[in-house]
């Protein structure tokens, strides 16, 4: 018996029969193996102007030869402007807005078929080439922290983005899903996003925007760290300020950063990184910024950016520079004694779910007398920089509200005049606001709904853990005191062509929460997932639904109502007919039935394999006399399933079927029957035979000699009987060798 036969086993076949007289050939039987077809090249969709030309490639093989045909859903293909070319290659020309939809090329031959579909899309109108609204920036993170490069292009039509690594052939795009237990993924408006950051990671990162009238691309840098216990991210103590300037004049931009380590300073101008390599720009090392021979085209927006392992702080300042004979003055440098002194270190009071109140001290001792204060506050759940709570605060008293729950926060204070910032406060101590969810007593309703309304959650391609869990997650961009947790809505999806049904509820009922795993999901099924945020009854947005499948397993029942019947067409062959088995025992997608008809001996076994959509198959030119077992399982991606239970059919001379019997029905003589037909049967009798004719051949050489010994010892006797004087030990000798007592 072959299982599993493939397309070299083609070919013919001699049963060669061997015992001790020797050996026998059969007839020579021929194996032809016929292939479904399947695509060696398949066709991809594509988008196009209108006016243009599209080719649809499309090459199938199989065993008789596929014959290949093109259909458009919905519609007609156009004939006038198409033609089927060689290779089954579809040709529409000067393409028009009728033309778009999805067009499917079918391979077919008489075991089966196969189809392929794609989609057509045409432009009308005006198109503009990409362009970046969002550009990624270089980035410097600690091994095993998540990282996000943003970029976000614009263009008509919309473009695609995707990412590629340097060096790396793997292209990530934003609809494509990510590959289980993948630490890369990209968001739909095409974010890259790398969690468990390794240091193998280092290097150079490519966001690519692409359409049809162009593509744009950017690179950035990624550098990986050695992990570091939590610090808070450097501190920008003094930063530049607002400048203008003439033309030819030289401009300094100061940047004095602290943090631990030291932090890495870039300077950026309207988003883009300044470069050095013009040799009128310096950055010195004290993480200033030079420019010499100002011109006009140097106008504009200055970042300095300070960034250590733990996170980033920037700063910014503009820079007009003027032509000749407009009115400049000078810049006004801040004098360390007009500004504030430095507050002193802040003290956390009142702590509450969302809220602390910080109490400090003006440092009365140096600089001027500050009119207002400046509170920044850090907390790694809320970002990886410094983020300004509170300005112009009049008193050394403040409270703090709208801060995140369960969340360790780090505070410092500036103070303020009219001649500049003073350096920041010492850091806070660490203090974790509280976990306690506020009741729904006292609570504004429309404020409630309106906060929940603005939070936005973008949820991450799904993980497919295995066959039965799914691990979602996702995160908040704006977040709100009213989050008491979220649900995870989950459904059959309709992409696989379920109907659609209710959503299934899983709740996550904490609000720092960022990830879940749905648990006991059906085997090999695709399902549809959002997120939404809720408090108490109150329900925020839904996050964009993904798709995400299970892995699958085999069919875990068999096929029902199994029967088998005579085929009217042909007199020795017969009908093996089934039902699916129980929908919720597929655990994926059907893909074929496998069916088994064996004899009692292997060259009456018969085997078949049908489409999923067949629920019946014909078995010709069965073995009179011959017993058969019948049995038929479905077929997924993950192999064949559990077998239906065994039929047992015979057709007597007359071709008719007899009553089935189970094995243990069958009559005593028939399994006699059987069991001398067996090969091993005859091998055992032939070798008994042969161990009985040696064993007595050997027994008759043995008494053959025997008696031939006695004979000769009786005749040496009667030869010593003339020789008296050695009579004696003669005769003792005799009595040993024949046994005489």
């Amino acid at each position: 018996m072959i299982t599993n036969t493939r397309k070299s086993d083609s070919g013919k076949y001699v049963c060669v029969g061997t015992n001790m007289v020797g050996e026998r050939e059969s007839e020579v039987a021929e194996l032809t193996v016929l292939e479904r077809p399947s695509f060696v090249k398949k066709p991809s969709s594509q988008v196009l102007l209108v006016d243009e030309t599209v080719e649809f490639k499309c090459e199938a093989r199989g065993d008789p030869t596929p014959t290949v045909h093109w259909r458009k859903e919905d519609g007609l293909l156009p004939k006038s402007r198409s033609e089927i070319q060689r290779g089954n290659t579809l040709v529409i020309r000067h393409v028009t807005a009728a033309d778009v939809g999805t067009y499917t090329c079918v391979a077919e031959n008489m075991v089966g078929k196969t189809k392929a579909s794609v989609t057509l899309t045409v432009h009308v109108g005006s198109v503009a080439p990409p362009q970046f609204v969002v550009k990624p920036r270089d980035q410097m993170v600690a091994v095993g922290r998540t990282v996000t490069f943003p970029c976000e292009a614009t263009g008509s039509p919309q473009p695609a983005i995707f990412w590629q690594r340097e060096g790396s052939q793997n292209l990530l795009f934003s609809y494509q899903p990510p590959e289980p237990s993948s630490r890369f993924s990209v968001s739909q408006v095409g974010d890259l996003t790398i969690t468990n950051v390794q240091r193998s990671d280092v290097g150079y990162y490519s966001c690519q925007a692409l359409n049809v009238a162009g593509s744009v691309i950017i690179k950035v840098f990624l550098e990986v760290t050695d992990v570091i216990s939590d610090r808070p991210p450097p501190v920008i103590r003094q930063g530049p300020i607002n400048q203008t300037v003439a033309v030819d004049s030289t401009v300094a931009l100061g940047c004095l950063a602290s943090g631990t380590p030291p932090p890495t300073i870039l300077w950026r101008k309207d988003g883009i990184l300044v470069s050095t390599h013009d040799s009128r720009i310096k950055q010195q090392e004290t993480g200033a910024l030079q420019i010499r021979y100002a011109k006009l085209g140097d106008s504009g927006v200055y970042t300095c950016i300070a960034s250590t392992p733990s996170g980033e702080a920037t700063w910014s300042a503009r820079i007009d520079v003027q032509e000749f004979g407009t009115p400049v003055l000078p810049p006004r440098l801040p004098d360390p004694n007009l500004i504030p002194g430095t507050p002193s270190k802040p003290e956390v009071r009142n702590v509450s779910k969302n809220g602390v109140t910080l109490i400090w001290k003006p440092n009365m001792n140096s600089g001027a007398t500050p009119t207002s204060y400046i509170i920044e506050a850090f907390s790694h759940a809320a970002g990886s920089s410094w983020q300004t709570v509170a300005d112009r605060v009049k008193t050394d008293t403040y409270a703090i509200k709208n801060l995140r729950s369960n969340a360790v926060y780090l505070f410092l204070i500036r103070a303020v005049n009219a001649y500049g910032l003073s350096d920041p406060s010492p850091i806070s101590d660490p203090v974790k606001t509280q976990d306690v969810p506020p009741t729904g007593q006292g609570v504004d309703h429309r404020q409630v709904q309106r906060e929940l309304g603005e939070v936005i959650v973008h949820l991450h391609n799904p993980i497919i853990l295995s066959s039965s869990s799914i691990q979602i997650q996702w995160t908040v961009d704006q977040q709100s005191q009213y989050i008491q947790g979220y649900r995870i809505l989950y459904r059959p999806s309709v992409m696989d062509k379920w109907s659609e049904s209710d959503w299934s509820v899983f709740e996550v009922r904490s609000a720092t929460d960022r990830s879940a795993v749905l648990p006991k999901l059906r085997k090999g099924m695709g399902y549809d997932i959002k997120v939404r945020p809720f408090f108490n009854e109150f329900q925020g947005a839904d996050s964009d639904v993904k798709y995400a499948k299970t892995m699958e397993e085999v069919p875990s029942a068999p096929p029902q109502s199994v029967t088998v019947t005579l085929n009217d067409g042909n007199g020795t062959g017969i009908v093996i007919a089934w039902q699916p088995p129980p929908e919720d025992s597929f655990n994926g997608e059907l893909q074929e039935y496998k069916v088994w008809c064996l004899g009692n001996e292997s060259r009456y076994h018969i085997n078949r394999t049908v489409v999923s959509t067949a629920l019946s198959v014909v078995i010709p030119s069965l073995t009179p006399g011959v017993r058969y077992r019948v049995e038929v399982a479905a077929s997924n991606r993950a192999g064949h399933g559990v077998k239906s239970e065994a039929q047992y059919i015979q057709l007597d001379s007359f071709g008719r079927l007899t009553p089935e019997q189970s094995d243990d029905q069958v009559s005593l003589s028939q399994q006699i029957s059987d069991v001398v037909k067996q090969p091993a049967f005859i091998a055992g009798i032939g070798a008994a035979c042969w161990i009985i004719l040696m064993v007595f051949s050997i027994w008759l050489y043995r008494h053959r000699k025997k008696r031939s010994g006695i004979t000769s010892s009786y005749a040496g006797m009667r030869k010593v009987g003339h020789r008296p004087f050695s009579t004696k030990w003669l005769a003792l000798d005799a009595h040993e060798e024949v046994g005489i007592p």
